[in-house]
């Protein structure tokens, strides 16, 4: 395992301060705010402790309600809803500064026998065909603002290789479907929690920019304000976050100085592994200047 990867799953692993009471450090990833997956991922970790192991997380929908400090810990309120037969529901609040940044709900369930289908794997070549966006990067330095530069061009945790090439710098408007493939950067423990929480962690990554495509705009340009608003993540099957996963993206809609966008993670073996869906503000902003 590289040190990226070990620090993030230290950072995932979280404090227990009191009975269903949890504290996270936080990450600064170069952006204005806390960068969402981590409070995603520090989410599901914070309510998988409070459940049973054979009770596994197969949904959570979560707000963003305010901009997260990275300067700051998160700490992570859990509230037992209910412990049915089946199912499980936790409620989680995560606060900073004595106000909650993100609330969500996580469902977890026993496996179980049950139809099944699916929508087949999009025909997209492999990820040995693509420069990483570290990679990327590093090609166009100079470019990339100062507060993020040092960030951009240096190793991660998660690799991520795009398919769908976008000049953020010059984006020219297209349709709005992204692919990218994305794996951890190093060989992980045989923990399916763990894999869960790192999933829910990079399913915040290039979601959200999808339905911006169709306007030639990006979030490196000084007139556009945009943040996450809502997430939704459903975990269809256990993972393996150090193997390579497809993230298909589409938006159906935008309006409003909202975009919505949706996307399928795909093994390579061609099982889709999990569904998100995710609503942000992409608001021209008029007083940038």
């Amino acid at each position: 395992m590289s040190q990226v990867l070990n620090n993030l799953v230290a950072l995932l692993s979280l404090e227990a301060i009191e009975e269903d009471l949890y504290r996270g450090n936080s990450q600064d990833l170069g952006f204005r705010q806390l960068f969402g997956g981590q409070v995603l991922g520090q989410c599901v970790s914070a309510a998988s402790r409070t459940v049973e192991e054979s009770r596994h997380v197969h949904s959570m929908h979560g707000y963003f309600l305010r901009p997260g400090d990275v300067s700051v810990p998160v700490v992570y309120q859990v509230d037992r809803i209910r412990d049915g037969g089946s199912f499980s529901t936790r409620r989680v609040t995560a606060i900073q500064k004595g106000k909650p940044i993100f609330t969500c709900a996580a469902s977890f369930q026993y496996d179980e026998e049950g139809f099944n289908h699916q929508l087949p794997m999009p025909d997209v070549p492999g990820p040995e065909n693509f420069k990483s966006e570290t990679e990327l990067a590093r090609l166009i330095a100079p470019m990339i603002p100062e507060r993020m530069r040092e960030r951009a061009i240096s190793d991660k945790p998660i690799e991520i290789r795009p398919v769908t090439l976008i000049n953020p710098f010059a984006p020219k408007a297209c349709e709005p479907v992204k692919y990218v493939w994305f794996r951890a950067d190093g060989e992980l423990p045989d923990d399916p929690q763990l894999h869960k929480y790192l999933l829910a962690y990079a399913s915040d990554f290039n979601l959200l920019t999808t339905s911006m495509q169709p306007h030639g705009v990006s979030v490196f340009q000084k007139f556009m304000q945009v943040a996450s608003l809502d997430h939704s993540l459903w975990f269809h099957a256990n993972l393996r976050m150090d193997d390579w996963l497809l993230y298909a993206m589409d938006s159906p809609w935008s309006g409003n100085a909202r975009g919505f966008s949706r996307g399928s993670i795909f093994n390579r073996a061609g099982q889709l592994v999990a569904s998100v869906a995710q609503e942000g503000l992409t608001r021209q902003r008029e007083d940038w200047k």
